[in-house]
C-alpha cells in the first residue's frame, strides 16, 4: 500500500474510533464552565496573560485536577492570571475545545491524546506531563464467574469500541488464546459496548455478566454485589500504566511557557499534598464532583475508587505506546507515528527543581 494511503487509512481509523479513550468515560460531550477563581491581593500576572484555561472530567481518575480546584492551588500558581476550568463529559470534547483555543492545558486519557495528535499529523498538543495510573478493572457476577476461565462464553462490557478499556481486555482476551471479532465483539466471549453511564443498571437487571471498566463504575458494580476478578494494574510492570495525562495546545506551550510551567507545579504541588493528606485530599475531590456535576460519590462508591488510584507526575510514556500497539495488534489502529507527543522539558525542570529525578519520554519526545 503507498505510504500516502497508508496514511489517510490510519488517520480516518483514528478519526472513527475513540482508541484508549480515557472517557471511560464517555460521558457525553459537553463542557462546563467553572470560572471561580480566587486571586490573591497583590499578585502578577504570569506572561501577560489575563486567564489559563484548563480542562479535565469530572471524575475520580482527575483527581489531581478536582483537588488543586477545590484547594486552589492552581490559582495559588497562576498569580494573578486567573485559573478559569472546562469540565468535560469526554475527551473528543476536550481535544475540540484545545483546538479552538477555548482550552489551554488540559487532563485527558491516552486514547484523546493519540486521536488528537495524530489526526492533525502532529501538530496540536504535545503530552507535558502524567497524572493518574490504575483505576480498571474486571468485575464480574460471581454466581456466573468464579475464575478467570469462566469469562470465556460470557458477556462482558466495556465502555466504548477502541477505548482504553476495550483495547486491553481485547489484548487479554487475544493473551488466553480465544478469539473475537474486535468490531463485532463476537466470538469465544461476547464484548459488550456498553456507556458507563448504564453499564451499572445493566449489570443489575442480568443482562451483563462482568465489565471491564474504570474507575468509579467498577466501584459502583462491586457495590452492586459484583466481585473484582482481576486488577489491570497486576497485568503491568510495576503495576502501573497511564489513565490520566496533561496536554498542552502547541501554541500556548510556545508562547507561554511560563504559565505552562506553572500549572506544571501546581500539579506536582498538589500530588505531593494529596498524598501527604489522602483523607482532606478525598474529601476535597468529592466535593469538586458534586459542584461539577450536582452529585457526590457515596463513600461505598468513593472509598474504593479512591483507594485503586495512583498519581503519577510520570506520563508512563511506554504505557501509552504499549496500550497504541495493543490496538494494532486487535486490527482496530494501523501503526501511528507518535514521534514528538511528548515534552517533559518544563515537568522535569519543576522536578529538578524540587530534588526529584527526571521522567522519560520512552524514545517518543520532541527532538
Amino acid at each position: 500500500m503507498p505510504a500516502t494511503s497508508a496514511l489517510r487509512r490510519t488517520l480516518a481509523v483514528i478519526a472513527a474510533l475513540p482508541l484508549l479513550t480515557l472517557a471511560a468515560c464517555g460521558y457525553g460531550s459537553q463542557a462546563k464552565d467553572d470560572d471561580t477563581a480566587k486571586i490573591a491581593a497583590g499578585a502578577e500576572k504570569i506572561d501577560g496573560l489575563d486567564s489559563v484555561r484548563i480542562g479535565y472530567f469530572g471524575n475520580i481518575t482527575h483527581a489531581t485536577p478536582l483537588v488543586a480546584n477545590q484547594k486552589g492551588f492552581f490559582q495559588k500558581a497562576l498569580g494573578a492570571t486567573e485559573a478559569k476550568y472546562a469540565v468535560f463529559n469526554a475527551g473528543p470534547s476536550e481535544i475540540e475545545a484545545l483546538n479552538s483555543g477555548s482550552v489551554d492545558i488540559g487532563w485527558i486519557g491516552p486514547s484523546p491524546a493519540v486521536n488528537g495528535y495524530a489526526k492533525s499529523g502532529g501538530k496540536n498538543l504535545r503530552i507535558i506531563g502524567g497524572s493518574a495510573s490504575g483505576g480498571v478493572k474486571l468485575v464480574v457476577n460471581p454466581d456466573r464467574i468464579t475464575s478467570l476461565k469462566d469469562v470465556k462464553g460470557k458477556r462482558i462490557a466495556t465502555p466504548q469500541l477502541g477505548n482504553t478499556q476495550d483495547v486491553a481486555f481485547l489484548n487479554w482476551i487475544a493473551e488466553q488464546g480465544w478469539k473475537v471479532d474486535a468490531q463485532s465483539g463476537k466470538g469465544d466471549v461476547t464484548v459488550v459496548r456498553s456507556d458507563n453511564k448504564v453499564t451499572p443498571d445493566a449489570y443489575r437487571s442480568g443482562s451483563l455478566d462482568g465489565a471491564w471498566v474504570p474507575e468509579p463504575t467498577a466501584s459502583k458494580l462491586v457495590a452492586e454485589g459484583g466481585k473484582v476478578l482481576l486488577d489491570e494494574s497486576t497485568l503491568w510492570p510495576d503495576e502501573k500504566f497511564v489513565i490520566t495525562n496533561i496536554i498542552v495546545s502547541q501554541k500556548f506551550l510556545e508562547e507561554h511557557p511560563k504559565a505552562v510551567e506553572a500549572v506544571l507545579k501546581a500539579s506536582v504541588d498538589t500530588n505531593e499534598w494529596i498524598t501527604a493528606n489522602p483523607d482532606e485530599a478525598k474529601t476535597a475531590a468529592n466535593a469538586q464532583l458534586e459542584k461539577d456535576s450536582g452529585k457526590a460519590l457515596p463513600a461505598d462508591v468513593l472509598d474504593p475508587a479512591w483507594e485503586s488510584i495512583r498519581l503519577t507526575d510520570d506520563p508512563l510514556a511506554a504505557t501509552l505506546d504499549a496500550q497504541a500497539e495493543h490496538a494494532v495488534k486487535a486490527g482496530l489502529l494501523d501503526q501511528p507515528d507518535l514521534n514528538g507527543i511528548y515534552d517533559l522539558t518544563l515537568l522535569n525542570k519543576v522536578l529538578k527543581a524540587k530534588g526529584k529525578p527526571a521522567v522519560d519520554d520512552a524514545g517518543l519526545g520532541v527532538e
